[in-house]
């Protein structure tokens, strides 16, 4: 067996201890810190924080557990040894690996009640196969555990489908907010589960086991400290009475487009409908109705706003950068900006400035 290999090994037994304190350590700092490891300007949501501390903690409790029932107890015992340890592990790191993917889609908060129902099988499964001492265990939970795997899965991808409709529906600015990540982890965490299952006593999956699972820790404190908690600040009003849906492009080319509320960075649906005298429902109809999201709107308002900057910087022969121009048009960021504008124009900001220049040159000759 592994744990045998391991234990003649030096080198995993120190991967395989400074796993678990690693896990360790980085659940102390979510539950016990109040800044930020990554960025001081992003508060993560508290709530998120406590689930992905509890997921950590999974981590490193399945090590310990792993580590005395193989070394310590049950030792002749292996069939037992498995159940229990596997039976432990299917109980707290799998749900909590699920509730903390779950939290980390802030469009809603959905109910975690039914991973504790579906896990309730597996539970059944061990108390049988213990009373009976059933060596098709592994098998039975195998086998459940894919259908469980694969059912999440495909939920986790429509919940993050979902999620990512709801934040171009209400939020100007997706840095801070991106979905990929979310992904990407399940990605990392399937990867890993695939290689515990598939670890028919070979040491260098286990250690490829340990490796991922650095990664998972690290990459769960990146995402969870850079996900912006999403709850919108008010602004005020500058207009009241205005509640009609029917002149609702009218109030934004008043109050928006003219007044360039568009560059407010983290502009939201709710403080743009405030700010223009309606609410969020007729706005949010509005820009349905007209085939769009609200992030396209802000988006295409700020590239607009670029090339009425980058021809005033032309005119008057001011020195400029794509990127200044970029930031002073309300982008957060350059990448951001870069990815919208090709999404608009259907060409590179560098291609768009140098066919202006030949139409400028074109004119001058």
């Amino acid at each position: 067996m592994y744990e045998q290999q391991g234990l003649q090994d030096i080198f995993f037994i120190m991967l395989y201890g400074g796993v678990t304190l690693l896990s360790v350590l980085s659940c102390c700092y979510l539950l016990f810190t109040h800044g930020n490891l990554f960025t001081s300007s992003i508060t993560p949501p508290r709530n998120l924080r406590l689930w992905a501390a509890a997921f950590l903690a999974s981590i490193a409790l399945s090590h310990v557990w792993w580590y005395l029932l193989g070394i310590y107890y049950l030792q002749n015992d292996i069939l037992t040894r498995n159940i229990i340890a596997i039976t432990l592990d299917r109980l707290s790191f799998v749900p909590l690996m699920m509730c903390t993917l779950l939290r980390m889609l802030q469009d809603r908060k959905r109910p975690l009640w039914p991973i504790a129902v579906a896990i309730i099988p597996i539970l059944l499964i061990a108390i049988v196969c213990l009373a009976t001492h059933n060596d098709h265990y592994e098998m039975y939970v195998e086998y459940y555990s894919i259908l469980l795997g694969v059912s999440f899965t495909v939920y986790y991808v429509l919940c993050v489908l979902q999620y990512s409709r709801w934040l171009s529906e209400n939020y100007a600015d997706l840095n801070h907010k991106e979905i990929w990540q979310s992904l990407l982890l399940l990605a990392f965490i399937l990867f890993i589960y695939i290689a515990y299952a598939s670890n028919g006593g070979d040491l260098v999956t286990e250690y490829l086991a340990q490796i991922n699972t650095i990664i998972i820790i690290i990459f769960v404190l990146w995402r969870v400290e850079n996900l912006q908690q999403l709850t919108p600040t008010p602004i005020e009003e500058k207009t009241k009475n205005r509640t009609s849906p029917m002149n609702i492009g009218e109030l934004l080319e008043k109050y928006c487009e003219k007044e360039k509320l568009y560059l407010q960075r983290d502009l939201t649906l709710q403080q743009l409908a405030s700010a223009i005298g309606t609410n969020r429902t007729y706005l949010g109809n509005h820009f349905a109705q007209n085939g769009i999201t609200y992030n396209h709107y802000i988006n295409w308002q700020r590239i607009l706003h670029f090339i009425e900057l980058y021809h005033n910087a032309k005119e008057t022969n001011e020195p400029f950068t794509a990127k200044a121009l970029a930031i002073q048009s309300g982008f957060n960021s350059y990448a951001t900006f870069y990815s919208a504008f090709k999404k608009f124009t259907n060409q590179t900001v560098t291609e768009w400035m140098k066919k202006e220049e030949e139409k400028t040159q074109e004119t001058k000759v």
